[in-house]
Order: structure tokens, then sequence, then C-alpha cells
């Protein structure tokens, strides 16, 4: 009886000491998903997931952009050094890269990136551009600190691309080389697709399944206040480029059969990102209001000056298994991946 009791005791103890990282990758990190979001629900006022607009210049004119590029200012690197071991001594766990578009900075993205990793090991960088300005070099020199690549991409057919504004004509042949580059370096390739009235009537169920990304993010054009409503302070007019949710809804409905599709209407995104923009202040979606930056008042007062949806950040599955592939396969060509990343 009592080596039975020992035995138990024993194995008790050699469970409780297995890093909780390892259950996870053996049981396909579902585990790692259902535990994060526990946390998070835990202390919802931790940044877990921050999205960083560092630059508003852009290469592309895109008449719908939201971020659109009042200012070329760029903090040096020791400044945003410094508010992201901020931001992840207050909790953030994954940083998406952001702009304008972020390889105007390549340079200065490579090595917050090699940062985020190397000091603040932080579980996943990712990184949201247009793909023209992409190389393999940045590949051979950065990749391993970068876990996920979304390419944004509105339509496969070049001539639209140009008419909304993402690029003269050859877009579709960055964002190809960017899924290349991905497959290559076993960086997860993810693609943005804005659905607005140039594309809404578009089938691009043949181009998705040849490109294979593991996250297909839909989102409905989106109108801001002051960003591109056409307004005295707006550089940018989207009112061209608005749909209804019924003709979003039948986008969605024609893709609906590809597991990695993930749509986004306008009511899911407003308030649900955790927006920092190039001052490292906190932005407030839908009224854009700006909050003081979290290097002169730190993260947790900034957060007080903003809305955040965190019970919308959860119901939209932005908690993930968000570090690099350790396999081949993605969600739509039958890989393992789960449905619901971001």
């Amino acid at each position: 009886m009592h080596t039975i009791l020992l035995v138990a005791a024993l194995a008790g103890a050699y469970f409780i000491l297995i890093p909780w990282s390892w259950v996870c990758r053996k049981y396909n990190n579902i585990s790692f998903v259902v535990q994060a979001k526990m946390i998070f629900r835990r202390n919802m006022n931790k940044p877990i997931s921050v999205n960083y607009h560092f630059t508003r210049r852009c290469n592309y004119i895109c008449g719908f952009c939201f971020h659109t590029a009042k200012t070329s200012h760029i903090l040096s690197l020791d400044q945003a050094k410094r508010g992201l071991k901020l931001l992840k001594e207050a909790g953030m766990r994954k940083l998406n890269f952001a702009g304008g578009e972020p390889f105007l900075e390549r340079e200065f993205l490579g090595k917050l990136m090699q940062y985020c990793k190397e000091e603040l090991n932080l579980e996943s960088v990712s990184v949201v551009t247009n793909g023209s300005l992409v190389t393999e070099q940045f590949f051979k020199t950065y990749g391993k600190y970068l876990d996920i690549m979304a390419v944004s991409c509105d339509s496969f057919d070049d001539e639209t691309n140009a008419l909304i504004g993402r690029g003269t004509g050859r877009h579709l042949h960055f964002v190809r080389r960017a899924a290349k580059f991905c497959a290559k370096y076993r960086v997860k390739f993810k693609i943005n697709t804005v659905v607005n009235r140039f594309n809404w009537q578009e089938d691009m169920n043949d181009y998705i399944q040849e490109l294979k990304p593991f996250r297909w993010k839909c989102f409905q054009v989106l109108q801001l206040k002051e960003e591109n409503d056409g307004g005295e302070n707006a550089i940018r007019d989207v009112s061209i480029f608005l749909i209804t949710d019924d003709e979003f809804e039948d986008f969605c409905n024609r893709h609906k059969h590809n597991d990695c599709l993930v749509p986004e209407g306008n009511n899911v995104m407003v308030n649900s990102y955790l927006i920092l923009d190039e001052y490292m202040c906190f932005l407030d979606k839908d009224a854009k209001v700006q909050s003081k930056p979290i290097l002169e008042v730190g993260v947790h007062e900034a957060l007080k000056e903003v809305r955040w949806d965190t019970q919308q950040f959860i119901a939209r599955d932005a908690i993930y298994e968000w570090q690099r592939e350790t396999k081949g396969g993605g969600v739509c060509d039958g890989g393992e991946q789960s449905k619901n990343w971001d």
C-alpha cells in the first residue's frame, strides 16, 4: 500500500514539474489557447496583444486607408525599445508591427523584431505589409525573429488593385513572392483582404487555394472619423468604397468553404484592437481618441484613456497559437492548424 502511494506521489510530482509549454505542444496547442484565454479573462487589464503602427508613411495610396500619413514621425530605436519593454512588463505576449508600410523602415523593423525575441522573449512577433518591399535578404537576416507575416491583398486582379490604390499593376507578384519566402523560412503566411465596393463580387477561391494562407482575414471596409471620412481633417474619403452589411455577407458566403476564412464586419472591428500609434499613444479606434504616450505615463495609465473591448477581443478569437511554423501545412490546404487564429 505504501509503495502504491509513493508511486502515485512521484507521478503527481512529475506532472506538476512538466512545463505547460510542453503540454501545449504535445496536444497541438489546443491547451495553449484555452489556458491563454483563461489567464486573460483573469487579467483583462493586461495588453496581451498590441498592434504597433510605428510609421504612417506608405508607398501605396489605398483609397480606404484609415491610418493615413499625416506625419512622417518615427521614434528613435532606443525610445521604441523602451516602450516595448514597458508593454512586455505590463503583460504583452504578442506584438504586431504595422503602418503605413513597415518595410519602408526595414532595418528599424528588423532590429525591433530581434529585440522582441532575444531581449523581451515575446511569444509572437508579426508584421502586416503590402509585400512590395519584402526581400529575401530580410528573411535571411531577421526571419528567425518573425512568427507571422500578413500580406494585404484586396483583389486577384491587378487592375482592381491599381484602382483601389494598391500598387500600379504588380501587386500579385509581390504577394506570391512573400508567400514563397514565408514557406521557405517557416514563417506563418496570412492574407488580409479589405472587402469594398470594387471587389465584393469577386470570386477569390482558386487563388486562396493556390496561396494556402493559414489565415485569411476579410475586413468590411471601415470609415473612421478624421481619418478617411472626407472631413476637414481627413486625408482620404472612403465613401466610394463603402458596402452594405448584406454585400459583405454575400462575399463571405461565396468563400465560406475555405477553413482559413475569418470575416470581420465593422461591428467586430471597432474597439476590439489595441492600437499603438507612432508616438506610442493608444488610439480609440472608433473616435480616434489618443492617449498620453506610454513613455510618459506608463502603459496602464494610458490604457485608461481609451476604449478597448476585451470581451469582443476574446469573441473574435484574437488569442490563438501564434508562434512560427514547426511543420508544413496551412488551414486552406487541409493542415491541422486551428481555424480560430487571428
